[in-house]
C-alpha cells in the first residue's frame, strides 16, 4: 500500500474555509512563531500571511502521509512514508508543470487544519498543500538565484 492519499478539492466553500484556516495560522507563523532570521530569509520572497491563491486556483491538492494502517485488525507501520511522500510530490509536481498547469507547494505550519477540514483520519498527516490551475496572465514568479551546478554536485 502506498504511504499517501491526494485529495483534491474544488468546492469553492471548502477552499474558502481552507484558505481562511491556512491565513490563521499563517499570522500567527509570521507574528509570533518565526525568527527574525526565518522573516529576512522569505523577505526576498514577497510572501506574508495573505494567501489569496487558494481560493483563486480551480484545484487545491492535499498530500497525506499515511503513518499507519491496519491489516488484518493489527495497526502496522508505514515505512519511509516521509522519503515515499517526497518522491510521490516530486512526480506529480513535474507531471503537473509538463502538462502546462502551474503550481506551488504551501505548507502552512502546523498544517493539523487540513485534516480537520477535510475529514482525514488520525493516520494520515497533512504533508503539502499544492494550488493547481493554469498560470494568471499577470503571475510572477521569483527571481531566485540559484547556485552552479559545481557547488552543488560533489563527483568521486
Amino acid at each position: 500500500m502506498q504511504p499517501w492519499r491526494f485529495v483534491v478539492v474544488k468546492d469553492r466553500e471548502v477552499k474558502r474555509i481552507i484558505r481562511e484556516a491556512a491565513e490563521k495560522e499563517e499570522h500567527e507563523s509570521y507574528n509570533n512563531r518565526m525568527s527574525d532570521k526565518w522573516l529576512r530569509r522569505l523577505a526576498p520572497l514577497g510572501t506574508d500571511e495573505h494567501k489569496p491563491f487558494l481560493d483563486v486556483a480551480p484545484y487545491l491538492i492535499v498530500v497525506f502521509r499515511i503513518t499507519t494502517v491496519v491489516e488484518d485488525s493489527e495497526t502496522e507501520p508505514t515505512y519511509y512514508s516521509q522519503e515515499s511522500v517526497g518522491i510521490a510530490v516530486g512526480i506529480l509536481l513535474a507531471a503537473l508543470h509538463n502538462m502546462g498547469l502551474a503550481t506551488l507547494t504551501h505548507t502552512p505550519s502546523p498544517m493539523k487544519f487540513l485534516q480537520e477540514i477535510l475529514g482525514r483520519p488520525k493516520n494520515e498527516i497533512p504533508f503539502v498543500l499544492i494550488p493547481v490551475g493554469f498560470p494568471a496572465e499577470d503571475a510572477k514568479v521569483p527571481d531566485i538565484e540559484r547556485k552552479p551546478l559545481k557547488e552543488i554536485l560533489i563527483t568521486i
